[in-house]
């Protein structure tokens, strides 16, 4: 990853680490309680949630771990999530700044590694995938949520334009067939995906990033062109609002 990029990461997320903290789209949601029902009866000593943002992984986490190793670019995402943690009573949460794709920590580290709705910002997404199974021990178990690319060409496009329009260290989300087949190549175990459908109201989602004006107008410009098939799939609302596709991967 270059530091070109991983700046970028820093400048988009650091002044708006309140908002990720606060944030209902990444405060609830099915994924994470099944994150936590994947972990049922395996009592884990060491998590790590790479990427962690707003800290929500950690926050649902944390009460079933020994320890939770917060990890993120971003100095400002850490704060917030250290200050939400005492508020919240959780002192086994832990925060260290790096790199997803340069993980500081020793082989068969962890018996868990988790992300959420991280890796699409990630510019090596193999590159941390492979951190991420080499730090973790033999017989742990990798949580993987992102937001997912469409199968079908025209959906991924007007997905991608959407996300670089609004958060330009946006990088790609990958298909859970992109997906899959990465885990595969860095040596994860066998598993199961499960899919969700996320609406996102689009104001805060505007409001989160601090999208510039032009790019809202932007924005909005694309989706009063959409075509009729790509508006149903979206499920676009007057106001910009609209739907996309979520999923947790679980692997050993």
């Amino acid at each position: 990853m270059t530091a070109e990029h991983d700046d970028l990461v820093r400048s988009q997320f650091d002044p708006q680490a309140a908002a990720y903290v606060s944030s209902a789209v990444h405060a609830g949601g099915e994924d994470l309680g099944s994150m936590a029902a994947a972990l049922a009866g395996r009592q884990p000593g060491i998590v790590l949630d790479a990427g962690c943002g707003g800290g929500h992984v950690s926050f649902r986490l944390a009460p079933l771990a020994e320890r939770v190793v917060a990890c993120d670019l971003s100095p400002g995402m850490l704060e917030a999530v250290a200050g939400e943690a005492g508020r919240r009573g959780l002192a086994n949460i832990e925060i260290r700044q790096a790199s997803v794709e340069a993980l500081p920590f020793a082989d068969a580290s962890f018996d868990v590694v988790a992300t959420r709705f991280s890796a699409h910002h990630w510019r090596d997404l193999r590159g941390g995938l492979a951190e991420m199974r080499r730090v973790l021990k033999p017989g742990g178990i990798g949580l993987f949520a992102d937001v997912v690319a469409p199968d079908e060409p025209l959906f991924d496009t007007w997905l991608q334009s959407l996300e670089l329009l609004r958060d330009p260290s946006h990088v790609r989300n990958r298909s859970v067939v992109e997906w899959n087949a990465l885990l595969d190549e860095t040596g994860f175990g066998p598993g199961g995906t499960t899919s969700w459908r996320l609406r996102l109201a689009f104001t805060p989602w505007i409001e989160r990033m601090r999208t510039p004006d032009l790019h809202v107008r932007a924005i909005r410009a694309l989706q009063g062109r959409a075509d009729a098939e790509v508006s149903r799939y979206f499920a676009i609302e007057a106001d910009g609002s609209f739907t996309l596709d979520t999923a947790l991967i679980v692997r050993g």
